[in-house]
């Protein structure tokens, strides 16, 4: 069984501006030492903005070039979302870089309409279960947590899990973040997983704090790993001999019930 050495970077964001954003998280990436996997927040260029118009870019911008340069020199996973324009619309979109220069990416499917996104953006329709080393990870995005079907395990031909580890990358409010602790555990417990939730930190250009409370989670909800209100790298080795004993002892998953997102 392998393991996956996974880092947190929990950061305090410029706002809307991407080239000091850009700066500090290489420093933070160059002091996480040895890993193989760098989570990096949603809108990690910009903050949580709603000017894809003027701060949006392509594939083979600036920002998608920084995460393939910094991906080939370290030969890490980088994976984290940027407001991206495609085919005449704006994406927030997670976007997960391998070593190699190849890239896979999600667009969010859940709008945060409380704050305008879905006035902004596209929203995306497919899931990115992406794979390392014998681990299957799915990837989303902040609001995506609240909506656990779009999460859900779902059953495979031999009845396998779907995945091992679930990211969320965020930029979620200090004023919410009861629900945003409360949900990580949820979806580890009922997806019998490791979740990982990497939030920033610092108050964004709108006035509105965020407190971090980045959280690993185990898949009987334990948490292993919370920081709030500081800026933090956290390394972390998960043990897939620990998620399939747990697995096998307790196989709830067996029980879930058959279903098909369209």
């Amino acid at each position: 069984m392998s393991s996956l050495t996974v880092t947190l970077v929990q950061a305090n964001l410029y706002w809307e501006n991407p080239s000091a954003n850009l700066s500090m998280l290489e420093e933070q990436i160059k002091s996480a030492g040895k890993t193989e996997v760098i989570v990096l927040p949603e809108m990690f260029s910009t903050g949580f903005s709603m000017k894809p118009e003027t701060l949006a870019e392509t594939m083979d911008g600036p920002t998608v070039q920084w995460m393939k340069e910094m991906a080939t020199s370290h030969k890490i996973i980088i994976t984290g979302s940027v407001i991206i324009r495609d085919n005449e619309q704006y994406f927030n979109r997670l976007i997960w870089m391998l070593p190699n220069g190849q890239y896979g990416y999600y667009d969010k499917r859940h709008l945060f309409a409380f704050a305008g996104e879905d006035k902004h953006y596209a929203s995306g329709s497919r899931r990115l279960i992406a794979q390392v080393k014998g681990w299957k990870i799915n990837l989303q995005v902040c609001y995506d947590l609240r909506f656990p079907v779009w999460a859900r395990q779902q059953p495979t031909e031999n009845n396998a899990p779907e995945y091992d580890l679930l990211i969320y990358v965020a930029n979620w409010p200090e004023r919410r973040n009861h629900a945003w602790k409360t949900l990580l555990q949820a979806r580890a417990i009922e997806n019998q997983c490791y979740v990982i939730g990497v939030n920033r930190v610092g108050d964004d250009g709108n006035g509105i704090h965020h407190s971090g409370d980045s959280m690993l989670v185990d898949p009987m909800g334990e948490v292993l790993f919370t920081q709030a209100n500081e800026a933090v790298v956290k390394t972390v080795t998960l043990e897939k001999s620990a998620l399939e004993q747990i697995r096998e002892k307790l196989p709830f998953l067996r029980d879930r019930d058959p279903f098909s997102i369209e």
